[in-house]
């Protein structure tokens, strides 16, 4: 079976172009961060977000180490996207839950995913993509998942698509949010 982040990489793929913009809401580790890169080019530009000191480290050796100097990465809450980004965008990703090696304690809340999400579709352009991988196997993370499904659904100007992981309730979930032309 597919993994989930691999099918959101093949929306991205679908989509994105040499120039185009892209913002990652939840760098985490940077390995979205580094696949949305490695789409837009070095005349295209990507964004990221995250809380953690430790992750932004890491994405931004992993751009480095790649040849990616210019992506711009916020030590801030990802409700803040459209704060920090202007022009035409592509494709937000959104990987929630916690950072896979770090403090499972920090975890990604309804609270700002929600206004995240809100925030990312009025920047998105027509035809631009919004993913959102839930990850519902940690304290919080079912009801953040349902709380996404809720804001998702509730988006008119979005066609939206769930992809379970798994059979299992606590199995994570992609969300595919297409922005109506």
């Amino acid at each position: 079976m597919i993994r989930l982040t691999e099918l959101a990489h093949e929306r991205w793929r679908a989509v994105l172009r040499p120039g185009d913009t892209a913002v990652d809401a939840t760098v985490g580790n940077g390995h979205d961060t580094l696949v949305l890169a490695r789409l837009v080019g070095p005349t295209g530009r990507v964004i990221g977000f995250d809380v953690q000191p430790d992750a932004l480290f890491a994405a931004r050796q992993r751009l480095d180490d790649a040849g990616f100097l210019d992506a711009r990465l916020y030590f801030d809450d990802h409700r803040k996207i459209a704060e920090f980004v202007t022009g035409s965008v592509r494709v937000v990703c959104f990987n929630l839950g916690y950072l896979p090696g770090g403090d499972k304690t920090v975890t990604t809340r309804r609270e700002s995913t929600i206004p995240a999400i809100a925030a990312a579709a009025s920047i998105l352009v027509p035809g631009g993509v919004l993913t959102v991988i839930g990850y519902r196997g940690h304290p919080g993370g079912t009801e953040e998942t349902d709380a996404v499904r809720e804001k998702l659904n509730s988006m008119k100007e979005f066609a939206v698509e769930e992809i379970p992981g798994g059979e299992s309730p606590t199995s994570p979930v992609l969300f595919v949010a297409t922005k109506n032309h």
